[in-house]
């Protein structure tokens, strides 16, 4: 899980990413760059999640450092919140390897799967920013 939580922040940044993205032959329909673009554009999605994390993990961990836990033997904020995204991330892998199943082997595979974790990360982005806005 750590090691999946290290490959996460290691991910190559949308802006590095090569092949470059050319939406208009991903526009005329070319699958190749379609799914290139699909990509690209989970990458974009990472990487505001992995900014989002960073801000919502240090909410979490000064909500610790507050926190009275002499009587509360249970997680703590950070502790919680790292179990969850840990949870998150294979169920984001799995659910959307499922979804890329619908075309199972064929090119439009990856676009699938692209998609799909585009939308689970732009979702979980979301809520990360919920939890850090949230009441303490």
């Amino acid at each position: 899980m750590i090691a999946e939580l290290i490959l996460l922040l290691m991910a190559p940044s949308a802006e590095t990413y090569n092949p470059e993205c050319n939406q208009e032959a991903a526009d005329r329909g070319i699958q190749q760059e379609m799914n290139i673009c699909a990509h690209r554009d989970y990458l974009l999605a990472d990487e505001k999640l992995n900014a989002q994390w960073k801000l919502t993990s240090a909410t979490m961990k000064e909500r610790d450092e507050s926190w009275n836990s002499d009587w509360d033997e249970r997680p703590g904020y950070f502790a919680s919140l790292l179990e969850a995204q840990r949870a998150w991330i294979a169920f984001r892998d799995a659910h959307c390897r499922v979804d890329g199943y619908t075309a199972r082997g064929g090119s439009l595979e990856p676009l699938l799967v692209s998609t799909c974790k585009t939308a689970l990360t732009e979702a979980r982005t979301e809520q990360l920013k919920n939890l850090a806005d949230g009441p303490a």
